[in-house]
């Protein structure tokens, strides 16, 4: 249990701008049906077997146990890091660079609402408002993140979908879940959607993360969910927003994102480049992460689960370490699989039309990736610095 992401204390801050924030369209890949995990598993660290250089191997490559990478000759050796179980994958083409127990079912904690965000956010207008009744804030589980939604005020969508990015707030998915059609039928849609993404190790309960009995993702699951959520761009902008206002009685007060990667917060320097996207946690879970950055022309998404040395913070350093192996091993590693590998066949978007955030600019279609990929950059200044009054709202535990 720690201290609850929605503390509110007073501070004076400045606008922020996000720079790099990237929407990308899935490149072509080969998709098929899921393949069978081998029959007879390898012992953990057993090498891959050859392959013609730069081929992509089936599905079933990332089904074996311990790290799973092809390095060339003199590439940089991937880290030592304590997840359970964790992936580094291309944004762009869906390349799988390297892992360890990709697939191996744990539960995902809060990272799970990357899925209730794929599922729900296309649905829900964002300028709708609409006012909270007690029964959509019944059911929260104790001890869970909360932005402070409250009964009987009248939020805009896009106040809720805030609240779930920034602060974690299980308070404000269970009332975009009554919106989007009720908690039970969220949760069978999200799996749904998973399938349909090819995440298949992805058993839905409770749409927020909140630990269930049964509930659980993978490190392959969660990249897929990580990744698509970059080609919308209202995901995209709210798991890239740092700091933002909540409405409150009378008055908003700021929220910041938990994500310490984006934020630098507790000491934890922020990565350069850093997109965001959803961190979580709960005592069944552990800490969990799922992070993109763009740097180079490449973007990265990396998914790390419950991290065994010790300290909180662990999974951003552990993050942090594998993006910084993705981006230096950049063309000196042949892939080990593909984000894309066990997608239905009729559900590929082999030619999606380019999704760009407002204003930016349509890069030239030059960059050498398969399929069409768009990189948007966004960048804001801050006009100045706004002084924004909180309220302290301490001692409450953060699960889900």
């Amino acid at each position: 249990m720690v201290t609850g992401f929605s503390c509110r204390a007073a501070v004076s801050a400045c606008s922020l701008g996000v720079a790099g924030l990237l929407v990308l369209t899935p490149a072509a890949a080969a998709a098929g049906p899921r393949a069978a995990a081998p029959t007879a598993a390898p012992r953990a660290g057993e090498p891959a077997p050859p392959r013609p250089p730069g081929a992509l191997p089936g599905p079933s490559l990332l089904y074996r146990s311990g790290t799973q990478v092809r390095p060339h000759r003199g590439a940089p050796e991937v880290p030592e890091v304590s997840a359970l179980s964790w992936l580094v994958a291309d944004a762009g083409s869906g390349e799988v660079l390297a892992a360890y127990d990709a697939h191996r079912a744990l539960p995902p904690a809060s990272t799970l609402k990357t899925l209730f965000a794929l599922t729900v956010l296309p649905a829900l207008p964002s300028g709708l408002e609409h006012t909270v009744r007690y029964e959509e804030l019944a059911d929260v589980g104790e001890g869970s993140s909360l932005v402070g939604v409250e009964e009987g005020h009248t939020y805009q969508v896009a106040d809720l979908w805030r609240g779930v990015f920034l602060s974690s707030g299980n308070d404000a998915v269970h009332v975009l879940a009554r919106l989007g059609g009720g908690w039970e039928a969220t949760a069978a849609r999200m799996q749904d959607k998973a399938r349909a993404l090819g995440a298949l190790d992805t058993h839905v309960v409770s749409p927020d993360g909140y630990d269930a009995p049964g509930q659980v993702s993978s490190a392959f699951d969660l990249a897929v969910f990580g990744r698509a959520g970059l080609r919308n761009p209202d995901f995209a902008r709210y798991c890239s927003t740092a700091q933002a206002s909540f409405p409150g009685d009378g008055s908003s007060y700021p929220i910041e994102n938990t994500n310490r990667l984006l934020t630098g917060e507790d000491g934890v320097a922020p990565y350069p480049g850093l997109i965001g996207i959803k961190n979580g946690y709960t005592s069944n879970a552990g800490n969990t992460l799922v992070a993109a950055a763009h740097r180079g022309g490449r973007t990265l998404v990396v998914s790390v689960l419950n991290p065994q040395a010790d300290g909180g913070l662990t999974v951003y350093e552990e993050a942090r370490a594998l993006l910084d192996w993705g981006f230096s091993a950049a063309g000196q590693v042949d892939p080990v699989g593909s984000l894309d590998g066990l997608r239905p066949p009729s559900r590929t978007e082999p030619s999606a039309a380019p999704v760009v955030a407002a204003g930016a600019p349509v890069p030239d279609d030059d960059s050498g990736w398969s399929g069409t990929a768009v990189v948007a950059g966004l960048s804001g200044l801050g006009a100045g610095a706004v002084a924004l009054a909180l309220r302290a709202k301490g001692g409450r535990s953060a699960r889900g």
